[in-house]
C-alpha cells in the first residue's frame, strides 16, 4: 500500500522542500487475532502531527504517521466482537487496556500500557503490523498511523459511527472532535451562563467553541493570533474574538467578562498562551489545558495567587473522556445541526500534497486539512 513514511524530525520548514513525509510503497499485515482491518477514507492534518514533524514530541523511527482518522472495515480478526467488514469507523488514538486503574475508571486515555505502546511504535495489544517491502522495521504512529492507504487497529481504537456521515468529516472526530468537546463536557463541565475564554482557534480551539455554545455558556471569547480566523470562531459560536497581540487583551477580556472568565482553555500549548489564560481566570474559575508543547515545557503559578483566589488548574487529555462513549453523541450533535464540524474542513489534499499542508498549517492559514489516501470519490 502507499503511505507517508517520517524518517527524521526536526527538519527545517519549508516542508514542500525538506520533506519529513516521505511516500513509499510499504507492507501491512492482515489483522491478526483481536484486530480490525481499515481502509482508510479520510485523515485529518493535526497541530500534534506537525510538533511531531518540528521534533517537539520524540517518536520513534521511521514512522508512519497520523493519528486522527476515518475509514470502512475491510476484515476482522479472529475473536473480535462488534465490528464486521463494511462498518464506517472512526479511529481514535486513545485505545485503552480496558483493566488498569485508569481504565477501570473511566480515563482510557491516561493507560499507561497504551502509553508505553505508543512509545515504542506499536499496536495498543504490542503487535507490529507494518513493514518496509525488504522486511525492515517500520513503526505505527499512536497505534493507528492514518497516513496511509489502510491500518490494522485494536478495537478500542474503532468508534462505529453512523454512514451518514461523510467520512472526511468523520475523520475529524477522533481527535479534533473529541478533545475539543471533551475538555468542556467531560473536563471543564461548562454549565449554562458561565462564560469562557478559549485560546487558540484551530481545529479543537474550534470546536470547544461550538461545545461551548452547546452547552449554554453566556460568553464565548475566542482568542488567536491570527485574526482572520475570527469569522469563523463568530460563525460557530464565539461571542467576541480578541487578537492574543494586543498589548491591551487581558484588561479588555476582564472588562468584558467583569473580572475574568470561569473557563480558560488553552488550546495552543504555548507558554505565553498559558499565562494569558491565568491572568483572564476569574477568582474561583479555572484553567484547562488542552494543548500540548515541548517534552520539557514548563510554567509557573504565582502560588498566593492560585490558593488566596482558588483558581483551579486541569488538564485535559483527548477530551478527558471514553470515545467509544462520546463520539457517538458528538456525532448525534452533528448529524442534528448542533456541533457543525464540517466547517472545520479547508480542503482535501492528496499524499503529494502532504509535506506542504505543513507549510500551510505552520503558517496557520488553515483549520483541518484532510488526506484523502484513496483519492477523491
Amino acid at each position: 500500500m502507499t503511505a507517508a513514511v517520517m524518517y527524521e524530525q526536526g527538519l527545517p520548514a519549508p516542508y514542500e522542500e525538506s520533506r519529513p513525509f516521505r511516500i513509499e510503497e510499504v507492507e501491512l499485515d492482515g489483522p491478526g487475532d483481536g484486530e480490525v482491518l481499515v481502509e482508510v477514507r479520510g485523515a485529518g492534518i493535526c497541530h500534534s502531527d506537525l510538533s511531531v514533524v518540528e521534533g517537539m514530541r520524540k517518536r520513534p523511527l521511521p514512522i508512519v504517521g497520523g493519528h486522527e482518522g476515518a475509514g470502512i472495515v475491510r476484515e476482522v480478526g479472529r475473536g473480535v466482537k462488534g465490528f464486521a467488514p463494511g462498518d464506517h469507523v472512526a479511529m481514535a488514538a486513545v485505545a485503552g487496556c480496558g483493566q488498569c486503574r485508569t481504565c477501570l475508571s473511566g480515563r482510557p486515555g491516561l493507560c499507561q500500557a497504551v502509553s508505553g505502546a505508543r512509545a515504542d511504535g506499536v499496536l495498543a495489544n504490542g503487535a507490529r503490523r507494518l513493514r518496509f517491502l525488504d522486511g525492515g522495521r517500520l513503526n505505527h504512529y499512536s497505534g493507528i498511523s492514518v497516513y496511509a492507504q489502510y491500518s490494522v487497529n485494536v478495537p478500542q481504537s474503532l468508534i462505529k459511527i453512523d454512514p451518514e456521515v461523510p467520512l472526511d468529516v468523520a475523520s475529524l472526530f477522533g481527535c479534533a472532535v473529541v478533545t475539543g468537546a471533551g475538555a468542556v463536557f467531560n473536563s471543564a463541565k461548562v454549565r449554562a451562563g458561565e462564560t469562557v475564554a478559549i485560546i487558540g482557534l484551530g481545529g479543537v480551539g474550534l470546536t470547544a467553541v461550538m461545545a461551548a455554545r452547546e452547552a449554554g455558556a453566556s460568553q464565548i471569547i475566542g482568542i488567536d493570533v491570527l485574526p482572520s480566523k475570527f469569522a469563523l470562531a463568530s460563525a460557530v459560536g464565539a461571542t467576541t474574538c480578541v487578537n492574543a497581540l494586543d498589548a491591551h487583551a487581558v484588561q479588555l477580556i476582564l472588562d468584558l467578562t467583569r473580572g475574568g472568565v470561569d473557563h480558560a482553555f488553552e488550546i495552543s500549548g504555548n507558554s505565553a498562551a498559558l499565562d494569558m489564560a491565568q491572568a483572564i481566570t476569574a477568582r474561583g474559575g479555572e484553567v484547562v489545558g488542552v494543548g500540548l508543547g515541548k517534552s520539557s515545557a514548563a510554567f509557573t503559578v504565582p502560588q498566593n495567587a492560585w490558593v488566596g483566589e482558588e483558581r483551579v488548574f486541569r488538564g485535559s487529555f483527548l477530551g478527558g473522556g471514553i470515545p467509544q462513549e462520546d463520539i457517538p453523541k458528538y456525532v448525534d450533535m452533528y448529524l442534528r445541526g448542533r456541533l457543525p464540524v464540517d466547517k472545520l474542513r479547508s480542503e482535501h489534499i492528496s499524499f503529494e500534497q502532504l509535506n506542504k499542508g505543513f507549510d500551510l498549517l505552520h503558517g496557520g492559514g488553515v483549520v483541518r486539512q484532510i488526506l484523502l489516501p484513496h483519492g477523491a470519490s
